[in-house]
């Protein structure tokens, strides 16, 4: 069930009539009632999988207990990683299996070897990274005596599976989330319209932006070879735009639905293209998923006490298992790699956390310095998702190759003059935003009601008017 589908619109108010007018008298009735939606919803994608969920999440839940009832450090240690590694070894098998077998034969065969690999014919079950990351953040919580286990089955199965955030995040922290679920929970009008904004713009950045940059992205990127390098650096721009409306607007179609239901759900992004250094731009890209390999990798491994040498071998790694984290192909690793390397002048330098505030604060426009710095960030983050984009290694190379060609100063052979006009719009209006949660969240407060309604009616016509084919969201491979 896509969040940009006629089924999603409305499965959403039927759960949120049940949810605040027939079950809003019990705390207990309202997360069963969460659960059960969110059951459904997850096997609207493939109710196979529904029991790969459930066994996930019975297995965290029972660690956690056993964990906390452990008379011993040793008892606590084993229930400890035989939960890590069921967890890891089913995204192991689903997710990595077949990579690591195609990658050993390839090695093997450089040796003129020849080895048959035996490969898995199955799907990826949709959001296994994500509800994976939940159960092991909170496995790990209780095992460094963070958090105590939940005892009540039903509160724990919604943190793992609520499904505004089960397919593609953001990947919560029982710390934040269990204690909204275990607290009565009472209609906010001004917060649910909030949550329907939100909702709006994230609908916005899907159909009207991603959508409509990824089909002029997809034909240059699976036609590379017949484009000049204008077009080819075209493409690779339109993709920018699209993986960043593609998942910026599923979180915030995420996080608006939560708040539907008396939920806040972690901030996921925060206008990353306007990032000084790509150090911001990782503050701001994907927030969940870069905090949590903060803490749950960089700083166990010693994060930035142990001087240059070990902050640069930290960020290299947590760097290699994002790009590894986000798909099995070299590709991936390759992007991750590549932005560790971008970010090692300011690891090496110490000035990784110049910038925190948010650019020309107060202001309707960056200095000059500013400016170039963003430039050459956001230039840096074009390059780099030409690996995420590509098919592979030598299409990324050759890609970049026709990029950096003397075609480059021809004029492009492909002209989306609309979508690049939305895409302007877009940005202007992010730019004006970029103090708040979300670019419209006061958008239009202090304007006149006519002009007002105009400018959401406009955005409203818009998601209608190119609501066509049903297209699913980029994160859902992952």
């Amino acid at each position: 069930m896509l969040f940009n589908s006629i089924h999603f619109a409305l499965f959403l108010p039927i759960v949120f009539f049940f949810y605040w007018f027939v079950a809003n008298k019990k705390l207990e009735h309202q997360n069963l009632l969460l659960l059960v939606s969110s059951y459904f919803f997850y096997a609207c994608w493939d109710w196979r999988f529904l029991f790969l969920l459930m066994f996930s999440t019975l297995l965290d839940y029972f660690t956690g207990l056993k964990m906390c009832d452990a008379k011993n450090q040793n008892s606590k240690k084993f229930w400890f990683w035989l939960s890590i590694t069921i967890n890891l070894g089913f995204l192991a098998i689903f997710k990595y299996y077949n990579f690591f077998a195609a990658s050993f034969t390839d090695a093997v065969s450089n040796l003129g070897l020849h080895v048959s690999p035996w490969t898995l014919n199955v799907i990826l079950p949709v959001g296994i990274s994500f509800y994976t990351f939940h159960g092991l953040s909170y496995v790990i919580d209780i095992y460094k005596d963070r958090i105590k286990a939940e005892k009540n089955f039903v509160d724990y199965s919604v943190f793992v599976s609520f499904f505004p955030l089960l397919v593609a995040g953001p990947i919560e922290r029982a710390t934040h989330l269990l204690p909204q679920i275990q607290k009565k929970r009472t209609f906010d009008y001004a917060n649910a319209v909030d949550g329907l904004r939100q909702i709006l713009w994230g609908l916005f950045k899907k159909v009207v932006i991603a959508d409509q940059c990824a089909q002029y992205a997809n034909i240059i990127f699976n036609n590379s070879g017949e484009y000049s390098g204008s077009t080819l650096l075209l493409g690779a721009f339109l993709f920018t735009f699209q993986i960043y409306g593609d998942f910026s607007g599923y979180s915030d179609i995420a996080l608006g639905t939560a708040r539907l239901f008396g939920i806040d759900l972690l901030r996921n992004f925060a206008f990353p293209y306007f990032s000084r250094d790509i150090a911001e731009f990782w503050r701001r890209w994907h927030i969940s998923l870069s905090t949590w390999f903060r803490d749950y990798l960089y700083i166990p491994l010693g994060g930035s006490k142990g001087g240059t040498w070990m902050k640069v071998r930290n960020t290299f790694i947590i760097f290699l298992v994002s790009g590894f984290w986000h798909g099995a192909n070299w590709t991936f690793i390759v992007w991750g790699l590549l932005n560790a390397l971008f970010i090692m002048p300011s690891i090496i330098f110490n000035t990784n956390r110049n910038n925190l505030d948010t650019v020309a604060h107060g202001k309707y426009l960056p200095n000059v310095k500013e400016f170039f710095s963003i430039g050459i960030t956001f230039g840096l983050t074009v390059l780099t998702w030409v690996f995420f984009r590509a098919n592979s290694l030598n299409h990324a190379i050759r890609y970049l190759g026709g990029i950096f060609s003397r075609s480059l100063f021809t004029v492009p052979q492909i002209k989306p003059i609309s979508v690049l006009v939305f895409v302007m719009v877009f940005v202007l209006i992010e730019w004006l935003g970029r103090e708040r949660r979300y670019a419209i969240e006061t958008i239009g407060f202090s304007w006149p009601k006519i002009i007002r309604r105009v400018f959401y009616y406009t955005i409203v016509i818009l998601i209608i008017s190119y609501s066509g084919k049903e297209q699913e969201f980029i994160y859902f491979q992952f």
